[in-house]
Formats: structure tokens, sequence, C-alpha cells
């Protein structure tokens, strides 16, 4: 297997990371993915940094040595924070690309100079996210908010039954809890017209933030920018793969295509793999690493 036809790798602490595989398959649809969701340690965001980095070591170790992959995406914007520095100087050969919360162009596209973000608390309290905030928070304001609790209530809801009517979800309660915490949304001066989604796991409730912020609050969210950055990265080294002549149905004669593992619940990875990203379950497996 030459580098061009290797497949890249996905990682997240758990099923979030999902939106950005999701974003890599729209920007790159002839690549061959293997993802793996850590959620038998999930989630990361309320974990110490040493964990952390100890866990993204030794999956992106298993990912080259297992699958032989030509890139890693770190899907994961606490893991990002802990270790992607330490990961290059590990494994300075295989190119690296992580996500972090989208503060520039919420910054450049802000009317009201206020932004919120909300995003776990690993991230909020990294070195590297207080760099970001310094760099980009000269001319806007950010409203920042550690969200305990909500990846992991996203995470659980894959298997959980509809609500019934009246009931609130945990997601929904956890969700308004925090938008009260960051204060006001709005177009007005002093409120915030821009959200960024700091973790991957948050734009699968977008439809439960919007409810709460109302259409003309913007949000904002990493998959798109990190799947172009892969693509420029993979052209630069010549490793992008070339295009087939035709092109596989979108089911699991892609299998072949897409590996998704988990260190945790099988159906609940096969349940989110189902639910958002329209692939069977037989795409699924468990993994130990």
């Amino acid at each position: 297997m030459t580098l061009a036809t290797s497949p890249i790798g996905v990682f997240d602490s758990g099923i979030g990371g999902l939106s950005v595989l999701q974003a890599l398959r729209r920007e790159l649809p002839h690549e061959h993915f293997v993802y793996l969701a850590d959620s038998g340690n999930a989630p990361y965001g309320e974990r110490g940094d040493a964990f952390v980095q100890a866990r993204t070591h030794a999956i992106a170790q298993h990912l080259q040595a297992q699958h032989g992959i030509k890139a890693l995406v770190i899907a994961c914007n606490t893991a990002t924070a802990a270790a992607v520095e330490s990961l290059r100087a590990a494994m300075p050969q295989l190119p690296l690309i992580g996500v972090e919360p989208a503060i520039k162009p919420a910054a450049a596209s802000s009317q009201t100079q206020h932004v919120g973000v909300m995003a776990t608390r690993g991230t909020v309290e990294s070195r590297r996210f207080r760099k970001l905030l310094s760099e980009h928070g000269q001319n806007v304001q950010f409203h920042v908010q550690a969200c305990d609790g909500l990846a992991r209530a996203i995470e659980l809801s894959t298997l959980q039954q509809p609500e019934a009517a009246g009931e609130a979800s945990e997601i929904e309660a956890l969700s308004a809890r925090y938008i009260s915490a960051l204060g006001q949304f709005g177009l007005k001066t002093g409120e915030m017209d821009t959200l960024v989604l700091g973790c991957t796991h948050y734009i699968f409730i977008k439809e439960e933030l919007r409810a709460l912020l109302g259409p003309e609050v913007q949000l904002i969210d990493t998959g798109a920018p990190v799947a172009r950055q892969t693509r420029r990265l993979l052209a630069q080294q010549q490793r992008l793969r070339p295009e087939p002549a035709q092109t596989p149905p979108d089911a699991c004669a892609q299998a072949h295509q897409i590996r998704l593992m988990t260190t945790g619940s099988l159906p609940s990875l096969q349940a989110a793999a189902q639910r958002w990203l329209q692939l069977p379950a037989s795409c699924c497996a468990t993994v130990q690493v």
C-alpha cells in the first residue's frame, strides 16, 4: 500500500468527531478513513492533561501500526490542546491536523464584537486556548463557558428513547443552563451575535441551541475548515488518493472506505453512525487500545 492509497486516521474521545468525519467525507470523497472513538475513556474534557496525552499517543501509535494511516486528524478540541505538540515531537513523520475552537473566524465575522464560546473544561483551561483568545481578543470580547456534562449527554443520547411530550431532555436542560450563563445573545450593542461550538460533539445539538438562541445568532464549528486543511496538507505532501473511475454508492459498498471503531459501547457507535452519517452498523467494531 502506497502513502497515497493509505487511509486517513480520525480520532476523538467519543462520537463527536463523527461531525469532523462528515466534513472530511464531503471534502475528500475518494479517501479511505479509519475512525476511532475512545468512548471507553470519555469524556476527555473532564480528565487531566497527562491522561489525555497518554491516550492520544497510544491511539496514534495504534492507528499507524495497525492501519498504516497516512495522516491523523485529532477531531477533539481537548486532545488537540493537551497533546498535539507532544505528539508532533514523538511522531514527526505523521502529518497531524488538530481542531481548535473557531476563535479567529468568529472574531472576524462578529458585528457586535461579542462572541460566546461553549467548550469542555479541558479546552477552556488549556494554555493553547488562552493563547487563541489572547491573539484574537484585541477588538472582540469573548464570553467563555465550560460545559461540564454536555458532551457526555450527547454520547448517551444515541441510545436513549425520545422524551415524552413536555419532558425536557438532559441535553436541553444543560444547553439552556450554559446559554443562560453566557449572557444575552442578539444583534444589539453588547449582545453576543456569534456562538463558537468549541467541542466537536456540539454540532449534533445545533437544533437545540438554535431554539435557544434564535435565528439571527451565527453558530460556528470547525468541521469544514479542518477538512480543507487536511486536503491542503495531503496535497502538499502528494498523499491525496487518486480519483477512481467510478464512485462507490453511499453505503457499505463503502465499508472498505470507512471503518469505525470504539473502545466503548458498540451499539452507541452504531446508532450514531446510522443517525448522523447514514452508515450501516456493519461498518462498526470494537477495539482495545
